[in-house]
């Protein structure tokens, strides 16, 4: 079974001696992607906009052209239309217009739409969400996602001490700020399955981080005097295989789901496989480097180490 092993049993990689490179490559990133985020915005989607989604599919390749131009004859503002998948199949967002109060805007767009496209396509799906719905979405998903950031502070804050929290909540707004700077730099659409994937990568970054943390702790208890770095060190090759085959085995399957899984939810799993880079690049290079700065008890009897 020795083919099948990603990491050698005994490492000793020096991933404390690059920190400082590190540290600064991911300041910069996170930087860049707030100025991104501020410049580009995100592209939202249907979810957090309001307005109308149509998936149609037609029997010969969609002229793009041809079809922008017969639905722009009916007047119904902001349209977008995009290949879905296949040449056949194509996806049509229509914004919600200023002023609408209520969903039978969408629903007379709708309608209009399908007198277009009664001819020449089939219309397999249509999804609505009302300006009002969109508006509480994006509140309440900016909620959850610094609800779910806040209780692991407090978990990580009584599981171990002040500074493993910050160290790992740090950690996690690195993740979360590289993924929505990727998603304004290339104006990906933006949905609800994209904030259940930041949610999820939360978890799964969280995750990986512990299991260095908590071998860390055990590492100060035991190795009393060694120098942090070193011990610090230890603890991230002591781990490494088990955070590889964690990576490498969730990628496997996020990968199968990205190529077989369709266009409903390859922006989920897109979102997805660049969070478990970036978690498994944060837990090694980013929040055990934290804990130099920081400063960690040697023991839980008071003595500080920094």
């Amino acid at each position: 079974m020795k083919t099948l092993k990603l990491v050698p049993v005994n490492t000793s990689i020096g991933f404390i001696r690059h920190r400082t490179i590190a540290m600064v490559l991911s300041s910069l990133l996170v930087v860049a992607s707030v100025f991104v985020f501020l410049a580009n915005g995100l592209n939202f989607g249907i979810d957090f906009r309001g307005g109308t989604l149509i998936e149609a599919s037609s029997e010969s390749a969609v002229d793009l052209a041809e079809l922008r131009g017969r639905l722009g004859a009916l007047d119904l503002g902001e349209v977008q239309i995009q290949e879905f998948g296949k040449e056949t199949d194509v996806l049509i967002r229509i914004a919600e217009k200023e002023g609408a109060t209520d969903a039978s805007n969408n629903l007379s767009a709708v309608e209009q739409v399908r007198e277009k496209l009664s001819s020449d396509f089939d219309v397999r799906r249509v999804e609505i969400v009302g300006p009002q719905v969109s508006a509480e979405l994006i509140q309440t998903g900016i909620m959850a996602v610094l609800a779910a950031i806040a209780s692991m502070l407090i978990y990580i804050w009584f599981r171990f001490e002040w500074q493993f929290s910050v160290g790992a909540v740090l950690a996690l707004v690195h993740d979360v700020a590289l993924t929505i700077g990727l998603f304004a730099l290339l104006q990906l659409d933006f949905n609800l399955s994209i904030l259940a994937a930041i949610l999820t990568i939360v978890g799964y970054s969280m995750n990986d981080t512990v299991v260095v943390y908590d071998r860390v702790r055990e590492n100060l208890r035991k190795y009393k005097k060694m120098d942090l770095a070193e011990l610090l060190n230890i603890a991230i090759n002591e781990t490494l295989s088990r955070t590889v085959m964690t990576s490498v085995t969730t990628m496997l399957a996020l990968l199968a789901l990205y190529i077989l899984g369709g266009e409903v939810i390859r922006g989920f799993t897109f979102a997805m496989i660049w969070g478990v880079i970036v978690g498994t690049y944060s837990s090694i290079f980013i929040a055990s480097p934290l804990l130099m700065l920081l400063g960690v008890k040697r023991d839980w009897s008071g003595t500080q180490v920094d």
